[in-house]
C-alpha cells in the first residue's frame, strides 16, 4: 500500500510503498476514505511531539471502510466507519466511568502506530468506532476528526457552555472554526481572535458576531470591552503562551477557560497569569479527545441541520500532497483545513 512516512524532521513526507497492516484481534483494517491533516500531526512533523519518531505513518483523522474484521471485533466487512483519535481500552476505571479520552491503555494511530496517512490502517479497539451517516461524505466525516469531537467535548464536557453566553474562541483555525461552529449552534455569542484578516473575516462569515486581530494588542482588554465585562467561556486553539494568557485574562469573574490548543515541546511548560485566575475565581480546564459515547449526540446535532460543518473544509489534496500541508503550519495557514482524499497520488 501507498502511505506517507516521516523519515527527517521538517521534511517532505516520503512516499513510500509499505506491507499491508495485520487485522488485530479486537479490531479491523479500514480502506482509508479520507484523512484531515491536523496541527497536531505537524507537532509530530517539526520534532516536537515527544512520541512521534522517524519512520512514523501520521494521520489521526481518519474514516474508512471495513475490508477484514477480527474474530472480537464489533464491526463487519463493508461498514464505513468514523474514528476518535483516541482508542480506549473499554475496561479500565476510566473508561468504565464515561472517561475514555483519559485511558490509560489508549491506542494512538498517527501518533504511536502507524496512522492513516495511507491507503490502509490497522485499527485495534474497535469498539471505539461509530457508523458514519449516510448523510455525511467521507471528506467531511474525516474532517469532523479529533477538531470537531475534541471541540464538541470542550464545550459540553468542560464549559458547560450556556446559551446567549460570550464564548471567546482564540486561533481560527480547525478547532477554531470547529468551536465557533458549534459554540453558535448552542446559542452561544463568539468572538474570533487571531492575526489573519482574511480568517477573521472567514470567521464572520460564519457567525462569529465580533472578530479581534491580536496583532493590534491588548486582546483581552479589547474582548472585555466588546462582551460587556468579558468571556464567559473562552478557547484556546493553539497551545502557546500568548493566546493561553490572552484566554485567561478575557475572562469576566467566574468565567471558564479551557485549554484546548496542545502545550508540547517547547509550548510544554509556559508562564501564565495566575493573578488573573485568583482574583477572578476563574476555572481552568483541560480537554484533549471526546470520550466514544458522545458520537450520537454530535452527529445528531449535524444530521438534524442544527449545525454545517461543511465550511471548515477548505480544501481537498492528494496523499503527496501532505507534506505540504504539514509546512504550511509553520505560518499563519489559510482558512479551513485540508483533508486527503486521493491516496493514488
Amino acid at each position: 500500500m501507498r502511505a506517507a512516512v516521516l523519515r527527517a524532521y521538517n521534511e517532505d513526507l516520503s512516499i513510500e510503498e509499505r506491507p499491508m497492516p495485520e487485522c488485530p484481534e479486537d479490531g479491523v483494517v479500514l480502506k482509508v476514505l479520507a484523512c484531515g491533516v491536523c496541527r497536531s500531526d505537524w507537532h509530530g512533523w517539526v520534532g516536537e511531539h515527544p512520541r512521534v519518531k522517524p519512520g512514523q505513518i501520521g494521520g489521526h483523522e481518519y474514516c474508512g471502510e471495513v475490508v477484514e474484521a477480527g474474530a472480537g471485533a464489533t464491526y463487519k466487512v463493508g461498514d464505513r466507519l468514523i474514528a476518535p483519535f483516541i482508542l480506549a481500552c473499554g475496561t479500565c476505571p476510566s473508561c468504565q466511568s464515561g472517561h475514555q479520552n483519559t485511558c490509560p491503555n489508549q491506542r494512538l494511530p498517527g501518533f504511536v502506530e502507524p496512522g492513516a496517512f495511507a491507503e490502509y490502517l490497522a485499527v485495534p479497539f474497535d469498539h471505539n468506532l461509530a457508523h458514519l451517516p449516510d448523510s455525511l461524505s467521507p471528506t467531511l466525516a474525516a474532517g469532523l476528526g479529533c477538531r470537531v469531537t475534541t471541540a464538541w467535548h470542550a464545550l459540553t464536557g468542560r464549559a458547560a457552555l450556556q446559551p446567549s453566553e460570550w464564548l471567546a474562541v482564540h486561533g481560527t483555525g480547525g478547532i477554531g472554526l470547529s468551536t465557533l461552529l458549534l459554540g453558535r449552534a448552542m446559542g452561544a455569542r463568539v468572538i474570533v481572535v487571531d492575526i489573519v484578516e482574511e480568517k477573521l473575516a472567514h470567521a464572520k462569515a460564519l457567525g462569529a458576531e465580533a472578530a479581534v486581530n491580536a496583532a493590534g494588542g491588548d486582546t483581552a482588554g479589547r474582548i472585555k470591552e466588546l462582551t460587556g465585562g468579558g468571556a464567559h467561556v473562552s478557547v484556546e486553539a493553539l497551545g502557546i503562551p500568548e493566546t493561553t494568557n490572552a484566554s485567561i485574562e478575557c475572562l469576566r469573574p467566574l468565567g471558564r477557560h479551557v485549554q484546548v490548543g496542545m502545550p508540547v515541546g517547547h509550548t510544554a511548560r509556559m508562564e501564565i497569569n495566575m493573578s488573573a485566575v485568583y482574583l477572578g475565581n476563574l476555572a481552568l480546564y483541560g480537554t484533549r479527545g471526546m470520550p466514544s459515547w458522545k458520537y450520537p449526540s454530535l452527529l445528531s446535532l449535524i444530521e438534524t441541520g442544527q449545525v454545517d460543518m461543511s465550511p471548515l473544509i477548505a480544501r481537498e489534496i492528494k496523499l503527496s500532497e501532505a507534506g505540504r500541508e504539514l509546512a504550511a503550519f509553520n505560518g499563519p495557514t489559510p482558512p479551513g483545513v485540508a483533508v486527503i482524499t486521493d491516496f493514488l497520488n
